[in-house]
Parts: C-alpha cells; sequence; structure tokens
C-alpha cells in the first residue's frame, strides 16, 4: 500500500511526528516535536500561549485541515503543517 505524503503549503513550516501508539492530545505531541527540531529557531523556542494562538488563529493543518489542540493523533507518521505569516 502505498501512502502519498500530502503536499506542504505555501510558506509553511512542517513537522513529521512518528508516533508508536495513539496519543490523546496534538497540543502537546506538537510542542514536543518543535522543540526537538532545530530548522526553526523560532518555533523551537515557541512558548504554549503562542502555540495556542496558532490553533486559535487555525494556522496548523493536517491534511490541509485545521487542526484542534484536543484532537487524537494516532499511530504512525503524521505530517503537521504550521503556516508562517
Amino acid at each position: 500500500m502505498n501512502y502519498k505524503i500530502p503536499e506542504q503549503p505555501e510558506n509553511s513550516f512542517r513537522v513529521t511526528v512518528e508516533l508508536e501508539a495513539p496519543q490523546p492530545r496534538l497540543d502537546v505531541v506538537l510542542m514536543n516535536a518543535l522543540k526537538e527540531q532545530d530548522e526553526n529557531e523560532a518555533l523551537q523556542l515557541i512558548s504554549k500561549a503562542h502555540l495556542k494562538r496558532l490553533f486559535t488563529e487555525k494556522k496548523v493543518l493536517i491534511k490541509g485541515q485545521n487542526a484542534k489542540p484536543k484532537s487524537t493523533i494516532n499511530s504512525g507518521t503524521t505530517y503537521i503543517d504550521i503556516l508562517l505569516s
């Protein structure tokens, strides 16, 4: 079975998350992934308040759809795009 990687939106930063088991909240997983990456220093130093604002402004996308902080993330590979200003 081939899985097609979703197209990355223009002017965005992509975080690829690989999980062994499903996780109950996207915001926690995304915060940890941003802290561990070293490609975008501004997002590496992001605060919880700023991350919450990105969700509120609908700048966090999964498969081109607006993501919610309390969304469950399934195991496997998930591509999360953060729209940059």
